[in-house]
């Protein structure tokens, strides 16, 4: 598959000269591929390999995406806030070397990135207990005390935006103290959850700005039609 990619690239002009836009997607779609190979090899070495493997080929999507759509271009990523808030300020990049989307973006942006984490005390979520693991509609515990979440929630107002590049500078001090900060994805388990979804952060650091919803409603899958004959292709099948 590399040497399938790099055939594609060096005919880059000419192909690009009869279709710019699939070429993009049939070089990008060949750039997966040849990631997909390499994540599942190094997956085995351990899992700070595996996850930094992962989000740099996020952080050259958007690259490639961004010098595609030409000068000026804008693009919004969204993903969970493991991977947006800059890692070097959690125990993510600090204690396991893991690196991520956001720390990427402020490196390579500086000022022109906005790290935007999404934060809440309580209610529902749709979630798994395990990988491939069906769908359920979970309740979320309250936010542990002395937690980031449990400081914003005692704050008594049921959603806000904070501008973390503008607070006042007694409470931006507040809030880039290392504490516990939740973090919730495509699994949730509610028992161990201090063990499974904490981890110690600063969140002023982390984020240029945190949307705070106090009590959080699971999302409701839209409508779906499958298309018929439609092959399957997990986990392979290419």
């Amino acid at each position: 598959m590399t040497r399938m990619l790099l055939d594609l690239l060096q005919k880059r002009f000419p192909y690009s000269a009869r279709d710019g836009e699939d070429f993009f997607d049939a070089a990008q779609n060949a750039r997966l591929i040849a990631s997909a190979e390499r994540y599942y090899r190094v997956m085995y070495l351990g899992a700070a390999d595996s996850w930094n493997l992962r989000d740099r080929h996020m952080f050259d999507t958007l690259e490639r995406l961004l010098e595609n759509a030409g000068a000026g271009a804008k693009a919004v990523v969204w993903a969970h806030n493991s991977h947006i808030g800059d890692a070097r300020f959690t125990d993510m990049g600090q204690a396991r070397g893991e690196l991520n989307i956001g720390q990427l973006c402020r490196e390579r942006f500086g000022a022109e990135a906005a790290l935007v984490g999404f934060g809440t005390h309580a209610g529902t979520v749709a979630a798994a207990s395990d990988w491939d693991a069906p769908m359920e509609i979970k309740t979320v515990r309250p936010s542990r005390p002395g937690s980031h979440e449990a400081l914003l929630h005692a704050a008594g107002v049921e959603r806000y935006l904070l501008d973390l590049a503008r607070l006042p500078a007694d409470l931006r001090r507040a809030l880039s103290e290392p504490r516990l900060e939740r973090y919730i994805g495509v699994i949730y388990r509610p028992d161990p959850e201090r063990w499974s979804h904490y981890s110690q952060a600063s969140l002023a650091d982390q984020y240029d700005a945190f949307v705070w919803f106090d009590t959080t409603t699971a999302v409701v899958p839209l409508p779906e039609q499958m298309s018929v004959g439609e092959e399957e292709t997990y986990p392979s099948g290419l």
